[in-house]
């Protein structure tokens, strides 16, 4: 649910700032992908009734792409970790799931620093729809739905070899800043509409 906040007694018009019920499923998030290849997929907010899927869509994913997303070999979900990543607030945390035909395919999220507005941002696209652009596609997504809900920068860290991940903050039309430590890249950048250069929608 969704309403919109003026100072004062003001009347309620589309230039105040919407303010965002924490736990309440955001239906407007909800709609279409097309992949490079021509597939049409649902995009919508995770639900904790996709625990069960969302054990499936992992377990369906290769090695380096686990390695990729967690930093190491992390074969199974534990029980808090389901838990957890399938129930979000919609405001503070939110994410995307991707849809093929009932299956799980793409997982977007982000995840609000405390008492910030700067929030992480991480992506998980099944093997086989990889470099089909849905990266790119939930990044723009998750950015819109961040920025109405007062986040205004987005960072990530990711290996300094994952030229994928790398690749869609580069192709996302902000300005993006990376460092390297290590092996690993630090991504930060901000999301607001005016700071991204015009793309594919």
């Amino acid at each position: 649910m969704r309403v919109g906040s003026c100072v004062g007694d003001a009347p309620v018009t589309s230039e105040c700032s919407p303010v965002f019920e924490p736990g309440v499923y955001p239906e407007d998030l909800a709609g279409e992908i097309t992949t490079k290849g021509g597939r049409c997929l649902t995009v919508r907010p995770i639900r904790p009734a996709d625990a069960e899927a969302l054990v499936a869509f992992h377990h369906r994913l290769s090695e380096g792409s686990v390695y990729r997303r967690y930093f190491s070999w992390h074969p199974e979900l534990s029980e808090s970790e389901v838990v957890h990543l399938t129930t979000v607030d919609y405001v503070d945390r939110l994410a995307l799931v991707v849809e093929d035909a009932g299956e799980l395919v793409a997982v977007a999220r982000y995840d609000r620093y405390p008492d910030s507005d700067r929030a992480e941002v991480a992506f998980l696209v099944t093997d086989a729809l990889q470099r089909q652009g849905l990266g790119s596609a939930l990044l723009r997504r998750l950015a819109a739905a961040a920025w109405t809900r007062g986040i205004t920068t987005f960072v990530a860290e990711t290996q300094s070899d994952n030229r994928d991940m790398l690749g869609v903050f580069s192709a996302s039309g902000f300005a993006v800043r990376r460092t390297f430590d290590d092996n690993v890249a630090y991504v930060r950048f901000s999301i607001a509409p005016e700071a991204r250069e015009p793309g594919p929608s």
